[in-house]
C-alpha cells in the first residue's frame, strides 16, 4: 500500500489502494495447509534454487521469533481475565453480583506506581485484590453456568486462568499470554531488549550462495547445541545432497561439529587460511536473520 515498487515487486501489475486480502484468509489458510502443507511449499521453493542450494557447508544460527504480545505483567494477565470473565457473564445472559468495574480500573492506577519506593506496598496491595477478584468471578460463574448448561464447555479455560492467577515470580514454565500460552521468555544478553518473548528458531542458510535451505522451531528454550540435530535434518528433507559440515558460533559448543577455531601451530598456511575464512563467512548468516 505505500510503495507501488514493492506491489510490482510481489507480482501486481497494477497500483491497489488497499490490502489484497481480508487478513483472516491468512489465518485460515495457514489452519487449513497445516504444517506438512508448509514443508511441502518451503520444500518448492528451495528446489528453485537448483545445484545452488545444494551445497555440502551450511551456516547455522538461532534467532528469537517474538511474538505480537504485550509486556507481561501478572497485573495485565488478571485484568484480562477479568473483563473475559465479564463478557462471558454478558454473552450468556448470567446476571452477576458485581462486575467491578470501577474497583480494577483504580487498582491498574495503583499498579502504576509499582517501582516507587513510598508506594509500593499499596501497588503490591492492588495486585492481590485483582487477583481476588479474579478468582470470585470464577467461583461466582461456576456456580451459575452448570444452570445454563455450559460448565463443561468453559471448565478448560476456568483452569487455565486460575493457573495464570496463582503463578508465582519465580515459577517455572509460567504463562505469559492468555492468547498466546506457549510462549517463553528468552534472555540473548542483547543490550537494548534484555528478555525476549517467543520461541527459539533455527535457520540453515548456505556457505555462498546464502539461500535458506532449512528452518527448525522449538517448543523449549533449550541450549542452541541440543537444536543442531532438528535443523540439520529438517534442512536434509529440502535437499538430495547430505549435509557435510555445519559452521556455527561459540554457542553451539558441546556439539560434534565443525567450529571455526583459532589455527594451531602446527597448521600449514593452507589450514589457517581455511579457518579464517570459516569464521569470517559464519556472520554471514547475521543480516539474513535480520531480513527475515
Amino acid at each position: 500500500k505505500r510503495n507501488p515498487y514493492y506491489q510490482y515487486f510481489c507480482g501486481y501489475s497494477n497500483y491497489m489502494p488497499g490490502m489484497p486480502c481480508n487478513a483472516t484468509e491468512l489465518v485460515h489458510f495457514r489452519k487449513r495447509i497445516g504444517v506438512e502443507g508448509f514443508n511441502l511449499i518451503f520444500k518448492m521453493s528451495v528446489a528453485l534454487h537448483g545445484k545452488q542450494a545444494q551445497e555440502s557447508s551450511v551456516l547455522i544460527d538461532t534467532t528469537v521469533q517474538e511474538k505480537n504480545i504485550t509486556y507481561p505483567t501478572d497485573a495485565k494477565l488478571a485484568i484480562k481475565i477479568i473483563n473475559r470473565l465479564n463478557k462471558l457473564a454478558k454473552r450468556h445472559g448470567i446476571k452477576q453480583r458485581r462486575t467491578y468495574v470501577k474497583e480494577v480500573k483504580n487498582c491498574r492506577l495503583s499498579i502504576r506506581h509499582f517501582r516507587h519506593v513510598k508506594k509500593r506496598a499499596k501497588a503490591k496491595k492492588a495486585l492481590t485484590r485483582l487477583r481476588t477478584i479474579a478468582n470470585k468471578l470464577i467461583r461466582e460463574l461456576q456456580r451459575k453456568l452448570p444452570t445454563h448448561s455450559l460448565f463443561e464447555t468453559y471448565q478448560k479455560d476456568f483452569l487455565f486462568y486460575q493457573q495464570v492467577l496463582a503463578q508465582q515470580p519465580k515459577d517455572k514454565n509460567k504463562i505469559y499470554s492468555l492468547h498466546e500460552p506457549d510462549v517463553y521468555v528468552i534472555a540473548k544478553g542483547k543490550d537494548h531488549k534484555q528478555y525476549e518473548y517467543g520461541n527459539k528458531v533455527s535457520i540453515v542458510s548456505t556457505k555462498d550462495t546464502n539461500i535458506i535451505v532449512g528452518v527448525a522451531s522449538h517448543d523449549k528454550n533449550i541450549h542452541d547445541s541440543k537444536t543442531l540435530t532438528v535443523a540439520i535434518s529438517h534442512a536434509n528433507s529440502n535437499r538430495n545432497k547430505p549435509i557435510k559440515q555445519a559452521v556455527c558460533d561459540r554457542g553451539y559448543v558441546g556439539a560434534n561439529i565443525i567450529l571455526p577455531k583459532k589455527a594451531l601451530k602446527r597448521d600449514n598456511r593452507y589450514q589457517r587460511d581455511k579457518k579464517r575464512k570459516l569464521c569470517k563467512r559464519r556472520a554471514a548468516i547475521e543480516p539474513i536473520i535480520g531480513h527475515l
